[in-house]
């Protein structure tokens, strides 16, 4: 698999800073090696992104004709996907407004905005966060009067289906599972607090979404917990990829360097910026700050053996069990990755295996 690897890396670069293939030495591929860089493609979630490197080769070197159609078709589907997400969001943030709350939007569709074409970026779901009890509360009423099918987490977050997309309300900006560490958390929403943005260029409607230093934060622990968990696909790290290069003249590097220090994350932002720069073509003036690695194999070994939040690794066998053996599940997948969660991040594995293990009794 490694040239299928260095295909679609290279296919990767070259559509998500919308400019030519740098390298082409791992083309010509067969027509089974173009199947299996558009499968993977699927896996990682980044279809549409890679299909845009597609379109940078040269015609001698292109998939199939047969192929390429599939692709499209693809890609159009996550065009019309991404429409729709837009709308739902468009006119929940309207509804949350007329009952006097404020949701945050945390990543999905704001961070679609940092990319040259927002519609070909896969999207997942919608999270919302709730500054306060209050407003929480008041969302969570609003769900249970329109009669819509709540699923509660161990953290108190809650999820339903609204018009056939998946939405999450959270009680926390900051994935940061360390209880000593989430008073401070809080202090750094407050100082950095919230930006505003309009997903159509001509919209009306005004979406609130992290601060720059703090949507860093949060696409970083996000990709944190999920990499020392079920795993991590290539979308959340071209995500991070995006984010930095659009808002990096925005805030602070040595003030970003010290929060990170603070939060325990030195060691991870290593790795992380590594895989950024020396994977996904990040230049390096666009990191948070420089420090990296010199090698962000742990981290890319992750994301090549599950795909999108491990959903393709088989050692991650995750199937319709009770609530109890879910939560086991989901504890034995981060045992799995202990070595990894002990070098770079320690205290933080041992209180999200802590909070899964305590949610199990709830």
């Amino acid at each position: 698999m490694e040239k299928i690897h260095a295909a679609l890396l290279v296919l990767l670069r070259a559509g998500l800073w919308e400019r030519e293939v740098e390298d082409s030495s791992c083309f010509p591929l067969t027509e089974a090696e173009w199947k299996q860089v558009y499968l993977l493609s699927r896996q990682q979630t980044v279809t549409g992104i890679v299909f845009q490197g597609v379109q940078s080769l040269p015609e001698e070197l292109l998939p199939s004709e047969l192929l390429l159609v599939r692709w499209m078709a693809e890609t159009d589907a996550i065009e019309r996907k991404n429409r729709r997400m837009n709308q739902v969001l468009t006119s929940l943030v309207k509804m949350f407004t007329t009952l006097g709350v404020c949701p945050v939007l945390q990543k999905g569709q704001g961070v679609a905005l940092f990319y040259e074409k927002p519609l070909w970026r896969e999207c997942g779901d919608i999270d919302f966060y709730f500054g306060s009890e209050q407003e929480f509360e008041k969302a969570r009423h609003f769900v249970r009067r329109c009669k819509l099918r709540e699923e509660k987490m161990a953290d108190r977050s809650i999820s339903y289906a609204w018009k056939g997309v998946e939405i999450e309300h959270h009680t926390r900006l900051l994935d940061l599972h360390n209880p000593f560490l989430r008073h401070y958390a809080g202090q750094l929403t407050h100082r950095y607090g919230y930006s505003h943005i309009l997903l159509e260029e001509n919209g009306e409607t005004e979406i609130t979404v992290p601060s720059p230093v703090l949507n860093l934060l949060l696409q970083s622990l996000h990709i944190l917990k999920h990499a020392l968990g079920w795993g991590i696909g290539l979308r959340q790290l071209c995500d991070m990829a995006r984010t930095c290069y659009m808002l990096h003249q925005e805030f602070d590097a040595a003030e970003m360097k010290k929060i990170s220090l603070r939060l325990g994350l030195g060691r991870w932002h290593r790795l992380l910026h590594a895989c950024l720069v020396n994977h996904l073509g990040l230049p390096m003036e666009c990191l948070p700050y420089p420090d990296r690695a010199s090698d962000a194999s742990p981290l890319l070994d992750i994301i090549w053996r599950g795909g999108n939040f491990g959903q393709y690794d088989a050692g991650n066998r995750r199937q319709a069990v009770s609530l109890w053996k879910r939560k086991w599940q989901t504890a034995s997948a981060f045992r799995r990755n202990m070595g990894f969660a002990f070098r770079y991040a320690p205290k933080e594995c041992f209180w999200i295996v802590s909070s899964l293990l305590k949610g199990q009794f709830k």
